[in-house]
């Protein structure tokens, strides 16, 4: 037997669970379960929107649906806003554009209606 290795061992602890011990080192002693105090100072989570909603008779799920559906509808509101935006930048653009071809093909018919109208307008107040 001297001619083997020194390997470890599979050992049982007290508490049951197996372990491997080191030969090389000396057995420990078994000194019981160590008590660990541990103070945890955290604060509760801000909970007051949910307490005024539910201490004013509104439901949990009408509380789980405002969280849900803020979002939601501030994104959706964004994006119906860019679109009206872009469609009010097309519309300048294009009347800028029927202006602009309008004042350029405007023929000495078309000045003299002009004036006409500016006249009748005048007449009138």
């Amino acid at each position: 037997m001297e001619h083997l290795p020194n390997l470890p061992r599979v050992v049982q602890l007290p508490d049951g669970r197996h372990v491997y011990a080191n030969p090389n080192t000396p057995p420990a002693t078994f000194q019981g379960p160590q008590v660990v105090h541990q103070h945890i100072h955290q604060a509760p989570p801000d909970r007051t929107v949910q307490r005024i909603a539910l201490g004013s008779g509104v439901g949990a799920g009408a509380v789980a649906a405002g969280v849900y559906f803020g979002p939601l509808l501030v994104g959706v509101l964004t994006a119906i806003a860019a679109n009206i935006a872009m469609l009010a930048f097309l519309a300048l653009m294009l009347g800028w554009g029927v202006h602009t071809v309008v004042k350029s093909v405007g023929s000495p018919q078309g000045a003299a209606a002009v004036k006409n109208v500016r006249k009748a307008r005048r007449w009138r107040g």
